[in-house]
């Protein structure tokens, strides 16, 4: 009844809710995007999204058919992978930025375990400017990491805004220099901070330095000082920085995966990197969404 190919663009536009970003994720038209969800739209007779001047939006319809489809699709992906008789074999190094740490990912990624027990998964996590320099290397196959201001490398996952965060009994004090609480370099989010205090004439001194992201969140909802990080994946027990604490903007922040050079193509690493990166997009409107925490 339901045809994959609408579903796929179905799930991709309400990840990216934006059907120009879906036709440049699934590489096709807008023109197609926009068909392939008026005929799932006339498949189950309702409207999935609201869409206006101001943007996409699912409908309380879209939303149920999220769950419905990723179901689907998983179920048609097992049936094809049973008949031909394929599976995936060979070992993936896949890096992953601390962002996820907190997020639904590892969902995603015992799905791919169950659909491909015999690809060795080697897992990363670090900065996204160390896993980005550890794929340029060729120690990693595939990475899932913040894209650096201006690059246009990699595949869109979604596309997200950064925000100043603290405790929420903090206080800024505007005649003193902001406490900063951050990754060490190569910290993309480090970089963006220090970038736009710098490009406010605000002054600033590092309160706290960490790799880890746990350890950041300690010393923030300890009150020692506040943080740059996703708006989308703020962890429990912190908050947005209010605006009258007169903090410059951070801008927008893109989450993209990235593959490596393959040794060699078609080989299993590319295979096993491709599957996993279609499961991650597939399921990006979970990842979105810290699993604890507002």
């Amino acid at each position: 009844m339901y045809e994959p190919t609408q579903l796929r663009t179905f799930l991709t536009v309400a990840q990216t809710l934006s059907f120009t970003r879906a036709a440049h994720r699934l590489g096709v038209r807008q023109s197609t995007v926009s068909q392939h969800v008026r005929r799932l739209e006339e498949a189950v007779g309702r409207a999935l999204f609201t869409r206006d001047t101001h943007g996409v939006e699912l409908t309380e319809d879209g939303e149920a058919m999220l769950g419905f489809a990723r179901t689907i699709l998983a179920a048609h992906e097992r049936a094809a992978a049973f008949f031909t008789g394929t599976r995936l074999r060979g070992r993936l190094r896949f890096g992953v930025s601390e962002d996820f740490v907190l997020t639904r990912l590892p969902e995603v990624l015992e799905s791919f375990r169950r659909e491909h027990p015999e690809v060795d998964l080697e897992l990363t996590v670090g900065l996204s400017g160390t896993l980005h320099e550890k794929l340029a290397a060729g120690r990693l196959d595939l990475v899932l990491a913040k894209r650096r201001g201006g690059d246009t490398h990699g595949r869109l996952v979604w596309h997200s805004t950064l925000t100043w965060i603290g405790a929420p009994r903090l206080r800024l004090d505007p005649d003193r220099p902001v406490p900063l609480i951050v990754f060490p370099p190569p910290g993309i989010t480090r970089a963006r901070a220090l970038e736009a205090l710098q490009e406010h004439g605000r002054a600033w001194r590092v309160v706290c330095t960490s790799a880890s992201l746990s350890g950041l969140i300690a010393a923030a909802r300890a009150g020692l000082g506040v943080m740059a990080h996703t708006r989308g994946l703020v962890p429990p027990g912190l908050v947005p920085v209010p605006a009258r604490a007169g903090l410059p903007e951070l801008g927008d922040v893109d989450f993209v995966l990235l593959h490596g050079r393959p040794a060699a193509p078609g080989g299993a690493a590319q295979e096993a990197a491709d599957a996993l990166a279609a499961a991650i997009l597939a399921g990006g409107d979970r990842l979105h969404a810290a699993a604890a925490g507002p």
